[in-house]
């Protein structure tokens, strides 16, 4: 019997979205490669299927950005205050191994740690991943071969996670399997993929899309929940799907989601909570406590005035901002013509918790990278947000080069850092700029193009409304011209049999 990855598409479903054909940027890319592929062509009948052509390109790409970092491994991050910033390499992971007491031989939440950091400040599932990665890492040596070795161990774990995210983003829009090349060409995914250890929440929210979109609402919970115990921002995702749920009355599946989500993040965190809850509040105090940071306006707000905003007016503003965000995210979720797809307003609802947070670290661009491609994949706009995010990355890098050089400067002052950090925050409204213009105007949407509904929607894919509110509530009307064949939402498309996938 042949398998699903060499039986031809037609047999089972429309064959899929050519990028090539509606994409321009992509057409104009794929000349590097000999050009758009032909229409005769036999597809679906090579061992070169989409998931693992965007796999082994996914890999291949993160090990260009293990040589990026090369400088700092042979010495910038043990030698010279400066030089891991001028070469734009540093990482986390190599200076917490003896800070954090995995040099020792110290557990993470229960042994008290010396100096300032009195407990590790990640959440359990990632001081998890931490602590699996000492105990892979030799312990003889000097301590530079051991943190040398320590970075080198949670390189290969963090790959294997790139390589989950770039699979499951693949096969989450059935038809638009070559989508994932964009998460696998990222620029800043691949140079901040081992800065720290977000990849791993990043690889279990990727999963989780994928399990929804199959009609799997408990086990897109349980991955869900997994991912929260790795990261706070996995959680938010809860709020889009609750108003989409509401409008389409999908409320079984939703407590299904819900559910799961809590009981896989107990299972993680209960037993740590008991005996150790010193350590395992620590995150969460941390996060409270930590002052305003590299990457946030509230920054720019701190260095250029006279009476900088505490942090405990950063905190509590913070929160609002991201309230009123959620609640007119749940006001477009109601009114809009048609309802938007989860990936959309998944794809907002962290853009929104990032853009206000008082903290933007530059690996944080990994939890929207994903979304983004799932929300919106369209070569030029993703193409222009990851411009401004990596202009951001060399920005901080720079920025801090200059702050620790000295008399010399070597660098980036203080106003041109503020300007990279405005570059991302217009970046990232940008994108999401375009998103509402998606959902106001859903004949606009890339996805929607070839008559799909909701693609990542699992439950919610082609489902009827049960509560709208406004203009939804009459017949959906277009917002504005667009030289576009009309779509039949909820369709599968025109026969395509005829088309190649690229």
């Amino acid at each position: 019997m042949p398998s699903a990855e060499t039986t031809p598409a037609s047999v089972h479903e429309p064959e899929p979205v050519r990028p090539t054909r509606e994409d321009e940027v992509a057409a104009a890319g794929s000349e590097l490669f000999g050009g758009p592929i032909g229409r005769r062509a036999l597809l679906g009948t090579s061992w070169w299927t989409p998931v693992r052509v965007v796999a082994l390109v996914a890999i291949g790409m993160f090990a260009l950005g293990l040589v990026q970092k090369a400088p700092c491994y042979d010495g910038a991050w043990f030698f010279g205050a400066s030089s891991q910033y001028t070469h734009a390499c540093y990482s986390d992971i190599p200076h917490l191994y003896q800070g954090r007491g995995f040099a020792d031989g110290l557990v993470p939440y229960f042994d008290k740690l010396p100096g300032d950091m009195d407990y590790l400040e990640y959440p359990v599932l990632t001081g998890v991943f931490m602590q699996v990665a000492a105990w892979l890492t030799p312990s003889s040596g000097s301590i530079q071969h051991q943190e040398q070795w320590y970075w080198f161990v949670n390189a290969g774990m963090l790959m294997v996670c790139a390589a989950v995210v770039a699979v499951c983003v693949t096969r989450t829009h059935r038809r638009r399997p070559w989508d994932g090349l964009l998460v696998a060409l990222a620029p800043a995914f691949v140079l901040t993929a081992t800065i720290n250890w977000d990849l791993l929440a990043v690889a279990l929210t990727a999963a989780a899309m994928l399990m929804w979109s199959r009609g799997r609402p408990l086990a897109f919970g349980v991955l869900l929940g997994l991912a929260t115990a790795a990261k706070f921002y996995p959680f938010l995702l809860l709020g889009p799907l609750f108003v989409l749920c509401w409008r389409a009355g999908k409320w079984r599946e939703f407590i299904q989601a819900v559910g799961g989500a809590v009981i896989a993040w107990l299972v993680v965190n209960l037993p740590v909570m008991l005996f150790a809850f010193d350590g395992w509040s620590k995150f969460y105090r941390f996060s409270h406590d930590r002052g305003i940071d590299f990457g946030s306006f509230w920054l720019i707000w701190a260095q250029n005035s006279s009476k900088p905003p505490t942090t405990d007016f950063a905190n509590n503003a913070a929160m609002l901002l991201v309230v009123a965000c959620s609640l007119g995210i749940a006001a477009l979720t109601f009114t809009a013509p048609r309802r938007p797809r989860f990936a959309q307003l998944a794809f907002l609802i962290v853009a929104a918790f990032i853009l206000t947070n008082k903290v933007y670290s530059p690996q944080y661009v990994l939890w929207l990278v994903p979304l983004a491609v799932l929300a919106r994949p369209k070569w030029r706009d993703f193409l222009i947000w990851q411009a401004c995010e990596v202009a951001y990355f060399l920005g901080i890098w720079m920025y801090l080069a200059y702050t620790t050089s000295g008399d010399a400067h070597k660098g980036l002052p203080t106003h041109g850092y503020h300007w990279a950090i405005v570059v991302h925050l217009l970046g990232t409204l940008y994108l999401c700029a375009v998103v509402v213009r998606d959902i106001l105007m859903p004949e606009r949407d890339v996805v929607r193009h070839s008559g799909d509904d909701d693609p990542s929607g699992g439950v919610l894919d082609g489902a009827e409304d049960v509560f709208v509110l406004g203009a939804a509530a009459h017949p959906a009307r277009h917002a504005a011209h667009f030289d576009a064949p009309a779509v039949e939402w909820g369709s599968r498309g025109r026969d395509s049999s005829a088309d190649g996938s690229l």
